[in-house]
């Protein structure tokens, strides 16, 4: 509408039975709009809580393995660990040293090491292996800009007088019992 005096904005705000609501109060001149104020405080309620269900803060998940795991095991744990820092989580590797292990954690490093080379294209390592106790851990956090949104398996509607039906004519039939003829074991009633 321009730029108006104050008394003006009210006259024309009461007429279309709006409010006069200050915008940018810092701007020169201030910035009002002509709106309903009831409506405009719904819209950013109704923003805020779109905001916080889209929200989703990052989690610590959990990976465990040994020092002595094997290739299509470890192979598996990188999947999942991909999954994982894929839906935006960071994930901490924690290696188990068992017996006599212990006395070689150079084998852990080395595995932590590997780990983080494989991953490096979606994570970066955020606390360095670091020997725990019987535990090795080491820290992965999603490299920026990498996060996928997490794949959510699609449920199948079932119709469920339909499962019945294919579960009754999967049931093999029932087979009839032939009564059990009985000996008859008379005692004679002799005593042995």
């Amino acid at each position: 509408m321009g730029v108006m005096a104050a008394r003006e904005a009210l006259r024309v705000a009461r007429e279309r039975d709006l409010d006069l609501i200050e915008v940018a109060p810092n701007a020169q001149p201030p910035v009002c709009r002509i709106m309903d104020y009831g409506k405009h405080k719904y819209q950013q309620a109704k923003r805020v809580r779109e905001a916080r269900k889209k929200h989703r803060g990052t989690e610590v998940r959990l990976l465990r393995m040994k020092v002595q795991i094997g290739a299509h095991d470890l192979a598996i744990r990188l999947r999942k660990a991909r999954e994982m820092l894929g839906a935006g989580n960071k994930v901490r590797i924690s290696v188990r040293f068992r017996g006599r292990e212990m006395s070689r954690p150079a084998l852990g490093t080395d595995l932590m090491k590997r780990i983080a080379e494989e991953l490096a294209e979606v994570a970066q390592v955020e606390g360095q292996p670091r020997l725990e106790g019987r535990l090795m851990n080491m820290l992965l956090a999603p490299k920026p800009g990498t996060r996928a949104a997490p794949q959510r398996k699609a449920k199948a509607k079932v119709d469920v007088k339909e499962q019945v039906r294919q579960e009754r004519a999967e049931r093999p039939e029932p087979v009839e019992e032939r009564p059990r003829q009985v000996e008859d074991t008379e005692d004679s009633g002799e005593a042995g």
